[in-house]
């Protein structure tokens, strides 16, 4: 077949019609999402044990407590710069907030600040949570067993 026998018209066609069936899949994608993790953010595995502590300890826990928090919970070594980094992104993200507790003797005068969950937080630790828990439904024992 020579080059100009090639039929243009049905190669654009060709795209199109593949364009359409693979954005019917994205759709389709995005339908499994539950309406409840919808506008949920997403948050990093890191970003998660940080949250979780975070809910374990009660508002108003600090960088020290949470990062033994996580420690005793999962055996990770977590530096402080980590949990203070971690800490920080969420923030930006305004998923927590922070505020400064008042000046004790044994810091020397300086203030602890503390650490809030916000609605953003909530939502996104209950997406990640139904998410882990929806891939190991049904395989909780082998899984525990790894």
């Amino acid at each position: 077949m020579a080059l100009e026998d090639f039929d243009y018209g049905l190669l654009t066609r060709a795209r199109q019609a593949q364009k359409r069936a693979l954005s019917r899949y994205i759709l389709n994608d995005v339908k499994q999402i539950k309406s409840q993790d919808y506008y949920a953010p997403i948050v990093g595995e890191f970003e998660q044990l940080v949250l979780l502590a975070l809910v374990r300890l009660g508002n108003g826990a600090y960088g020290a407590s949470i990062r033994r928090e996580i420690l005793e919970r999962t055996g990770r070594e977590a530096s402080v710069g980590t949990v203070y980094m971690a800490l920080g992104r969420l923030e930006e993200k305004k998923m927590i907030a922070s505020y400064a507790g008042l000046p004790t003797h044994q810091r020397g005068g300086r203030r602890r600040k503390h650490y809030l969950i916000d609605r953003d937080g909530e939502l996104a630790l209950g997406r990640a949570y139904r998410a882990v828990a929806a891939m190991a439904e049904g395989i909780e024992q082998p899984l525990a067993a790894l």
